[in-house]
């Protein structure tokens, strides 16, 4: 499980190493991505509060970045934070996430991003549940949930 100090330590020294990369042109990502999901992933942009897709959804799943596919939270770590936007305790595996200090807007934040693409994700801080404590908050223009898969 991760912590505060663990991010903290991953943003000063380095973060976790991804299984694989996903590197394309800007004219690539503006061709993949619709023009909201390109301004927040790539231009570190953010969405409006409350009226986003996955904010008030609970449904059970996997959430993938919507650039590569890869697989950030799973739905059993969302919970509902009062923030606006979908929050997670945990990623989904260590090396998920790369964690990187903001001091944009006048405020020294950790921003996190997709740790294959590059991909803006959204923030995190110290003030979630217990046990970990941790409040990843991500936009919902940069996720993607796949359904559970159910036996038939």
């Amino acid at each position: 499980m991760l912590r505060w100090i663990d991010v903290l330590k991953f943003a000063r020294y380095g973060n976790p190493e991804p299984e694989r990369r996903v590197e394309k042109s800007e004219e690539a990502w503006m061709q993949q991505l619709t023009p909201a999901q390109y301004q927040v992933m790539r231009q570190k942009g953010t969405e409006s509060p409350y009226r986003n897709a996955y904010c008030r959804s609970y449904d059970p799943g996997v959430y993938v970045c919507a650039g590569c596919g890869s697989p950030l939270f799973n739905s059993t770590e969302k919970y509902h934070a009062i923030s606006g936007w979908p929050s997670f305790t945990q990623p989904i595996i260590k090396a998920a996430i790369k964690y990187l200090y903001d001091d944009s807007h006048g405020m020294r934040r950790i921003e996190v991003q997709c740790n294959v693409c590059d991909g803006h994700l959204g923030h995190v801080f110290p003030d979630g549940p217990e046990p970990s404590g941790l409040r990843y908050c991500i936009n919902s223009e940069s996720l993607k949930r796949i359904d559970e898969k159910k036996d038939e």
